[in-house]
C-alpha cells in the first residue's frame, strides 16, 4: 500500500465517547420534553463524537462531485450513453442566471450556501479548461470489469489520493462537512459490483435499475456483474483489491474524500448507493470511519438498503431520490447542522430558569 493512503487510513480515530456522553446528557436536560427532538438528538450525539466535543459547530458545507466513465458501458447496461458524463460536467460548471452551475446539485446547494466543487478523475473525454474544474484525470474511463480487472492497484491508490488532497483544500477554505458526490454513465454496476463482493450476496439482491433501465436492461445488468464477480478477481478481505477490480475511479476518488474528512475529524454525508459503494470500502479498510458518516436518505436503488445495514447507520429520510451528484446530501445538511445547533444554542432548563426541571 501507498505510505501516504496507510498514514491516512491511520489516522482516523474512534469516536469521541466523553462528548457522546456529555452530549448525550446535555439533551435530557434541554428545555423540551426527552426525546422530543427525536431522531435530531441521536445525530447530535453522533456529531459530538466525530467532532470531539459534546457542542459541535459545524459551520462550512462544500460538496465534492467526482466525475468517471466505465468501460462495463459497453455491454449495454444504462439507459444512457458516455458522452452524457463530459455533457454533465459541462452543466455543472456553466454560467446561469442563478449562478454557477445548472445541474440538481447547484440549485440545492445555492439554496444552503454550500459550494460545489468538481473533478474530472476519469472521464474518456478531453475536457476544456475551465477555472472551476478540478482536473486530476487518472484515466479515461476504467476497463471492462465484466472481462478484467476496472483498474490496477496503483491506479485505484493514485484516485484515493486525488480525492484526499481536494477534501484537504477544501477543509482549508473552512469546510467541516463534507459531501462526495459522483457523476459517471453506467456507475451503478460496479457500485453493485462492489456492493455484492463485499457483502458476499447475489448480484441480483443488490442490482437495481440506476438512471432507469428497462427489465431487460436490468436482466443483462445482473448477468454482467455476475460474470464480473464470476472472474473471482479479487478477495473481501483485500478491500483495495476489490475496489480496483470491480469498482470505479469516481468511487475511488469520494472513499478518498471520506478518509481525509474523517482523519480531521470532519463529517461526511453520504448520498446514495454508489458513495454507500466506496463506504463499504473505507469501513472494511478502517471500521473507525463509520463514526464519521452521515447517511442522507435511503435511495432507490435495491442495494442501498443492504449498505446501510450492514454498515449499522439509518438514513435521515426516504423520498426516492436516484441522482447522485451529491443532491441528497446537500438536502440532508441542514438537518446536521439543526441537530447541532441543538445542542450548542438551546438552553438547558437550569439555565433558562424553567421550572420544574428533570
Amino acid at each position: 500500500m501507498n505510505p501516504e493512503l496507510h498514514r491516512l487510513i491511520q489516522s482516523i480515530q474512534p469516536a469521541d465517547e466523553d462528548a457522546m456522553r456529555a452530549a448525550r446528557a446535555r439533551q435530557g436536560q434541554l428545555t423540551k420534553p426527552p426525546g422530543a427532538l427525536g431522531a435530531l438528538e441521536d445525530l447530535s450525539v453522533r456529531l459530538a463524537g466525530a467532532f470531539g466535543t459534546p457542542t459541535p459547530h459545524p459551520q462550512g458545507v462544500t460538496v465534492i462531485v467526482a466525475a468517471g466513465d466505465h468501460g462495463v458501458v459497453s455491454e449495454g447496461v444504462s439507459a444512457f450513453p458516455p458522452e452524457v458524463t463530459p455533457a454533465m460536467v459541462a452543466n455543472f460548471l456553466a454560467d446561469t442566471p442563478a449562478g454557477p452551475g445548472g445541474a440538481a446539485v447547484n440549485a440545492l446547494a445555492r439554496t444552503l450556501g454550500a459550494q460545489v466543487l468538481v473533478a474530472d478523475v476519469g472521464v474518456n473525454a478531453d475536457l476544456p479548461a475551465h477555472p472551476r474544474l478540478h482536473a486530476l484525470k487518472i484515466r479515461r474511463g476504467t476497463r471492462n470489469l465484466r472481462a478484467e480487472a476496472a483498474m490496477t492497484r496503483e491506479e485505484t491508490e493514485a484516485a484515493i489520493l486525488a480525492g484526499a488532497r481536494l477534501a484537504a483544500q477544501a477543509m482549508e477554505g473552512g469546510a467541516d462537512v463534507l459531501i462526495p458526490g459522483e457523476m459517471g454513465i453506467g456507475n451503478t454496476t460496479p457500485a453493485a459490483a462492489l456492493t455484492a463482493r463485499l457483502l458476499n450476496v447475489p448480484a441480483r439482491a443488490v442490482t437495481g435499475r440506476g438512471t432507469g433501465v428497462t427489465d431487460d436492461t436490468l436482466e443483462r445488468k445482473v448477468r454482467v456483474i455476475e460474470a464480473a464477480l464470476a472472474r473471482g478477481g479479487s478477495d473481501p478481505a483485500d478491500p483495495l483489491g476489490v475496489l480496483a477490480d470491480l469498482g470505479g475511479l469516481e468511487i475511488a476518488f469520494m472513499l478518498g474524500v471520506m478518509l481525509q474528512a474523517a482523519g480531521a475529524r470532519c463529517v461526511i454525508i453520504l448520498d446514495g448507493f454508489v458513495e454507500g459503494s466506496a463506504a463499504l470500502v473505507g469501513v472494511a479498510l478502517q471500521p473507525h470511519l463509520r463514526a464519521y458518516l452521515f447517511p442522507a436518505g435511503e435511495c432507490a436503488e435495491v442495494g442501498h438498503a443492504a449498505q446501510l445495514a450492514h454498515l449499522g447507520l439509518t438514513p435521515m429520510f426516504h423520498l426516492g431520490l436516484r441522482l447522485g451528484e451529491g443532491t441528497g446530501g446537500v438536502l440532508a445538511a441542514p438537518l446536521l447542522l439543526g441537530a447541532a445547533a441543538t445542542l450548542r444554542e438551546m438552553q438547558t432548563f437550569a439555565e433558562a430558569g424553567v421550572p420544574g426541571a428533570p
